[in-house]
């Protein structure tokens, strides 16, 4: 697992590699992204950046996400919400949805990353990445009632 420090000039080589500026804002909201667990919307970030970089708006967030994830510097985890979660995180991996608390777990699957594909997409074209999403109640939830 790569350090803070390497993942940041590894992201900064990234970006030049895709022609994208390396602003101080995308270090800074990447940064943050990378340390987070917990799949953060862009609000959630904006309000972990706020308190050392006090000018940042919230359009920079969502426009600076937005950017980083279409060129595939970081994912945009889908969920049943109006709001987006990301992650840093490009390792192959899935994730589980809790319904109540929406809290996102990350977890390994091999079988599914190297099993065939259903026949019905063999003529589809080329699967580039799969993305399991589970949903159901975490046990802490269920304890809950």
């Amino acid at each position: 697992m790569l350090h803070h420090s390497e993942k940041n000039k590894s992201f900064e080589m990234a970006c030049r590699q895709k022609n994208l500026r390396v602003t101080p804002q995308r270090i800074e909201i990447y940064k943050e992204l990378s340390k987070a667990k917990d799949h953060p919307t862009a609000e959630t970030l904006h309000k972990r950046l706020l308190k050392r970089m006090p000018t940042l708006s919230l359009d920079t967030v969502y426009r600076t996400l937005g950017t980083l994830a279409e060129h595939g510097l970081i994912h945009k985890v889908d969920t049943t919400e109006s709001q987006a979660h990301f992650e840093a995180d490009l390792s192959k991996h899935h994730h589980v949805i809790c319904a109540r608390c929406g809290r996102i777990v990350d977890f390994d699957w091999p079988v599914v990353d190297e099993s065939e594909l259903p026949e019905e997409l063999s003529n589809w074209g080329h699967v580039e990445r799969r993305s399991l999403i589970l949903h159901g109640i975490c046990r802490d939830c269920q304890s809950t009632h």
